[in-house]
């Protein structure tokens, strides 16, 4: 399979999986390394595709939805509730900020859809070998939020509200 066929290839499969998919198991699909697909996905992203890095894998930006900010703050302690908050509405929670003093905005990637990923997420925190980026900011922290419409955010935003996790 020539390179082109091969990137084809890479785009298809992120389309179908409902899931992150991860360069280790693109490469054993395709035959090639790992070092193969993460170049692949670097040229792919050059090219114009939407592709994200997030810590379970690659997944192709989603159309059709309309993206939201909120600003939050809570304890480590509230972090699933929140979360769960979100997926539970219909947002996907796909990044979360903070506004650090040397470095700026600093941004990780989440990709949470439902309760599931929220629980693998709270669970590595819980292990004790992370901290989340709210840490470095004494619990205030941004989320990006994709969201199917104006309502799904609204019912998510007054939903925090009225839990006292919005920063207000």
């Amino acid at each position: 399979m020539n390179a082109v066929n091969r990137r084809e290839n890479i785009i298809q499969m992120l389309r179908q999986a409902a899931d992150p998919v991860s360069a280790a198991s693109l490469a054993s699909a395709l035959g090639v390394s790992r070092q193969i697909i993460v170049g692949d996905i670097a040229l792919l992203r050059a090219s114009g595709e939407k592709i994200t890095s997030t810590p379970r894998g690659y997944v192709l930006s989603e159309g059709g939805t309309s993206v939201y900010t909120l600003a939050c703050v809570h304890g480590v302690e509230d972090t699933e509730k929140e979360l769960n908050i979100m997926v539970d509405n219909g947002c996907k929670v796909l990044t979360v900020s903070v506004e650090h003093p040397v470095y700026g905005l600093l941004t990780g990637e989440l990709q949470l859809a439902n309760r599931y990923d929220v629980r693998q997420f709270v669970e590595k925190l819980q292990s004790g070998e992370v901290r989340p980026l709210s840490a470095l900011t004494g619990g205030v922290h941004l989320h990006t939020l994709s969201c199917p419409d104006n309502e799904c955010f609204e019912r998510t935003r007054r939903q925090l509200e009225r839990e006292g996790l919005l920063y207000l």
